[in-house]
């Protein structure tokens, strides 16, 4: 008998157990007691539940018994009781109490509780699988990231106790008195709704400390299974409820838009009908409404609220609204909220995407909006189960294909030329290949002091690999002193009549060697590239020239891994490390990452140039590289200055290179090259301090600096939303220093 319990509570006057039994097979029964201190049988409520999970683990498959338990009995505080859990004639004591129950709730208990899981057959299957798929070093690498994530300071449910709003914060937002104060329409399509969590969620809006709402429900249930009841006792309590019992199941959509019919306000904001909203949910959109007058749509952050409704888990954090990665996912979701303006000239819900009928709907309203706003809080708690694509989204595949319709009608819309939505790393992630309008010339931009392996690794990888052939190559040849550079270059230009080498006989300045380059290039496009590179996917320049030839883009960087597989670059978070960061740096390209996020196309504040792709116009438009950022930043400097023209930054992940990283420059580690750093730090923080002060609109205030794993943040060390603090760098700057290449 193998048996875990996975929660315990007190609750009231009673306590809660959740776990699971086994035996040898799936048919073995497991028979439960409860005893108080004196052994005297205490009366209890069992519930057996499916752990499709659990019998996985044990029996490779999944099993229609019955594995799992709920058990509910009466508890007095201050006396002990036990629980018998008995399977095939062996049996098993748990002892329970106030002060066990507190230290299973303890960081130290999760963290054994961790190791011990680790140590489970459920890890052995799980890593035997991994290493015959992707090798033992890449094993290696995914358990050290395991155990690392053991000592983390917080599991998120001690976190969100220690952040949400306190009672005197919600009480004060009740005083507040707004100079706009909407109406909200909360829309709400309900479908043989369980009593309880349709109770739940209304009470969660009863609670609410903004009140100028109304909610409006279209029951789609079967005759004889609606909520009728319980709606007109809500109704007969508030006036603001208000319902209409459809009689019929109109689907989703249907049901959707009957509710939306109902709805006079001037917001309207979607719940699902099983669902619970935060209790300062309305006052933080409608704060948002007031700050930001011309917002037609806000959406906030989320997590999800297991079945009882007493455990968060698995929050979003999510980025200021991002375009490219709604294509690639819809981590938009909860909450969402959308003027009634824009909604009628949208339309409602279209049955045609019935399955992502929201994925639709947030694109055709994001496609409409005047401002996107985001508010980086949990304002929506969406209750997960094992039929829901919260948490088993192979249980809903049809959403999935319609979701890739809904990307393809946003694209046709859009006038974007996509010529396919494909599945991504996940169901539910998207990966979109776009039709390149010709053949235009790319011209390859490839600084090099001496390493010609390296250079010629990196040029023969693109030249014989790589699926798009219409490139020159311009290799910037800076003060190299070994003669097999130069045979190497003479090589070159023989075997291939796209290279030419053109000579930079001044000091390292990684701008202006790059800006001589692209001085020569012939193409259209330019892609910078550091020597110390190998192709690894062949359609990485038909990748990145997709984003790059639309209109609203100015650059676009690619995923570049580690000689081992894990990732050197993934994007750049500003920020990260002080003044900015690679993401998801050191996790094993096979891993997970935070949402699928090294995995998802989308915009960020910068890449790295190492491979980097932009219009040849945009580079001259913004003067290339600042070349008073010698070494340091002058990259993320020049995205922030493409981004300031309103270009977007993507990040393309299905463009893959190796880096074997900065072979040819070595490393700040004489005095006069850490003051050149420290200087060139100062110069861009004098240059961009909104973005230092603020925050990267492409990553969390919620979400760490200290890490690049997007994990939470330390409350002990950094305050949510606080920068890192640099003065430090004050100093370095020159008192005759003048702002160059300012923001427009």
């Amino acid at each position: 008998m193998k048996y875990k319990i996975d929660v315990v509570r007190i609750r009231e006057n009673s306590i809660t157990l959740n776990g699971w039994v086994v035996g040898k097979s799936p048919e073995s029964k497991a028979s439960f007691r409860v005893e108080d201190e004196k052994k005297m049988p205490v009366k209890f409520k069992h519930v057996a539940t499916r752990r499709d999970d659990v019998s996985l683990i044990y029996f490779k498959e999944e099993s229609r018994q019955e594995l799992g338990f709920d058990i509910r009995f009466p508890y007095e505080r201050g006396k002990s009781y036990c629980l018998f859990i008995r399977c095939e004639g062996k049996q098993a004591k748990i002892k329970l109490n106030e002060a066990l129950i507190a230290k299973r709730a303890s960081v130290a208990y999760k963290r054994m509780e961790k190791l011990k899981d680790l140590m489970n057959m459920e890890t052995v299957n799980v890593a035997l699988n991994f290493w015959k798929e992707h090798g033992l070093r890449a094993l290696v690498v995914k358990s050290r990231h395991k155990l690392q994530g053991i000592d983390n300071d917080y599991d998120y449910g001690e976190w969100y106790e220690l952040t949400k709003p306190t009672d005197q914060e919600l009480e004060a937002q009740r005083a507040v008195t707004f100079e706009f104060e909407p109406k909200l329409s909360v829309v709400i399509p309900a479908f043989k709704t369980p009593e309880r969590y349709l109770r739940e969620l209304l009470d969660s809006i009863l609670a609410q400390t903004y009140t100028n709402w109304e909610v409006c429900i279209a029951d789609g249930s079967p005759r004889g299974e609606g909520m009728e009841r319980a709606l007109k006792k809500y109704a007969d309590r508030d006036r603001r409820f208000r319902y209409e019992i459809l009689g019929e199941n109109k689907g989703i959509s249907g049901n959707t838009n009957a509710a939306l019919e109902m709805a006079r306000g001037d917001f309207i904001i979607l719940a699902d009908h099983d669902d619970t909203l935060t209790p300062n949910a309305f006052y933080e959109v409608v704060k948002t409404i007031n700050e930001q007058p011309d917002c037609d749509v806000v959406y906030s952050d989320e997590d999800k609220l297991d079945m009882d409704g007493k455990a968060l888990f698995d929050p979003h954090f999510k980025p200021d609204f991002n375009p490219d990665l709604l294509t690639s996912v819809n981590y938009i979701c909860h909450l969402f909220v959308v003027r009634r303006e824009l909604l009628e000239r949208v339309g409602g819900f279209c049955q045609a995407f019935d399955g992502a009928q929201d994925y639709d709907f947030i694109f055709r309203c994001t496609e409409g909006a005047r401002k996107v706003y985001h508010i980086p809080k949990v304002l929506y708690h969406w209750r997960c189960h094992q039929n829901s694509t919260a948490s088993n989204p192979e249980s809903k595949l049809y959403a999935f294909e319609a979701g890739s319709r809904a990307i393809i009608a946003h694209y046709e819309r859009m006038g974007i030329r996509a010529e396919r939505v494909e599945k991504g790393v996940d169901y539910g992630i998207y990966h979109t290949v776009f039709q390149l309008q010709g053949e235009p010339l790319v011209s390859v931009i490839i600084p090099n002091k001496d390493h010609s392996q390296d250079l010629e690794l990196c040029v023969r990888s693109l030249m014989e690999r790589s699926s798009y052939q219409n490139l020159e190559f311009v290799i910037v040849e800076n003060n190299s002193t070994e003669p097999e550079t130069f045979s190497c270059y003479r090589k070159m230009q023989e075997e291939y009549e796209n290279v030419r080498v053109v000579t930079w006989d001044k000091g390292f300045n990684y701008s202006a060697i790059n800006n001589y380059g692209a001085s020569f290039a012939k193409g259209e496009y330019l892609l910078l590239l550091n020597n110390d590179t190998e192709l690894i996917e062949p359609d990485s320049i038909r990748e990145m020239l997709g984003f790059c030839q639309r209109e609203d883009v100015g650059i676009v960087g690619a995923r570049l891994l580690y000689e081992d597989d894990t990732i050197q670059h993934a994007g750049v978070v500003i920020g990260f490390g002080g003044i900015a960061g690679h993401t998801f740096i050191g996790l094993h390209k096979a891993e997970n990452s935070y949402f699928h996020r090294a995995m998802c196309a989308q915009d960020y504040s910068a890449v790295t140039a190492a491979c980097l792709m932009t219009k040849k116009s945009v580079f001259e438009r913004v003067g290339g590289l600042s070349e008073e950022l010698a070494v340091a930043f002058n990259d993320i400097d020049f995205c922030m200055k493409v981004r300031a023209l309103g270009k977007l930054v993507v990040y393309a992940p299905y463009a893959c290179l190796y880096h074997y990283e900065s072979k040819s420059r070595g490393l700040e580690n004489t005095p006069e090259k850490v003051a050149r750093f420290n200087r060139e730090v100062a110069i861009f923080i004098k240059k961009w301090p909104d973005i230092i002060k603020n925050g990267d609109p492409y990553y969390n205030p919620n979400l760490t600096l200290r890490k690049s794993n997007f994990a939470l943040r330390d409350l002990l060390k950094e305050k949510i939303g606080e920068p890192y603090d640099l003065k430090i760098y004050e100093q370095f700057i020159p008192e005759d220093e003048e702002k160059t290449d300012e923001k427009q």
